[in-house]
């Protein structure tokens, strides 16, 4: 058997599970496309939607996810209450401690 080495057939030999491959690409495209939105919405460099105080965007890595003053992409109707992840609409600029709170109160 040809497989892509670990385990798994090749594209195209028996055994070889299409839909597998056609369900991680759209996952993958999914991925980019919201990975696109955030980078336009960062771009933008815009203050907090909640309170207008400027965002602290050079924040990177590990004290991005927990400086309360750093950005998240946060989404003006939750996913959890179905609100598009891909949709550009749905994409607001918070800081980390406002996004944070709103999951708190929401919960």
């Amino acid at each position: 058997m040809i497989t892509h080495g670990h385990g798994h057939p090749a594209a195209g030999m028996p055994g070889h599970n299409r839909s597998h491959d056609d369900t991680t690409l759209r996952a993958a495209n999914q991925y980019v496309t919201a990975f696109n939105a955030l980078a336009a919405q960062l771009a933008l460099l815009l203050p907090c939607w909640w309170c207008g105080q400027p965002i602290r965007y050079d924040f990177t890595g590990r004290a991005a996810q927990r400086h309360r003053d750093a950005f998240p992409l946060h989404h003006a109707a939750p996913l959890s209450r179905g609100g598009d992840l891909l949709d550009p609409a749905n994409a607001r600029s918070a800081h980390h401690r406002r996004n944070s709170a709103r999951a708190v109160i929401r919960s």
